[in-house]
């Protein structure tokens, strides 16, 4: 028994943006890292792949409330959210 959705739901304009934006940070952080490279490079191995692994995870703190603004259009906890 297969149900038909008379309509699914449009993405908002909001979501399509915040979509944008994190493939434009993605290609941004990926360019200043690898821009990088050749001074990075003649780094010990170990202090390059503690860099990488770094480079690597800080990225993801602009995402949180970039996340934060596409599902509910506020940069910011809102005070009753709080715990």
């Amino acid at each position: 028994m297969a149900r038909v959705m008379a309509h699914a739901p449009e993405p908002s304009g909001r979501k399509l943006v915040g979509i944008g934006l994190i493939l434009l940070l993605v290609v941004v952080w990926a360019t200043f890292v690898a821009s990088l490279a050749q001074v990075v490079g003649r780094w010990p191995i170990l202090v390059q792949a503690a860099f990488y692994l770094v480079m690597g995870i800080v990225w993801i703190i602009p995402l949180k409330p970039l996340v934060r603004w596409i599902q509910t259009g506020s940069f910011r906890d809102s005070p009753d959210a709080r715990h």
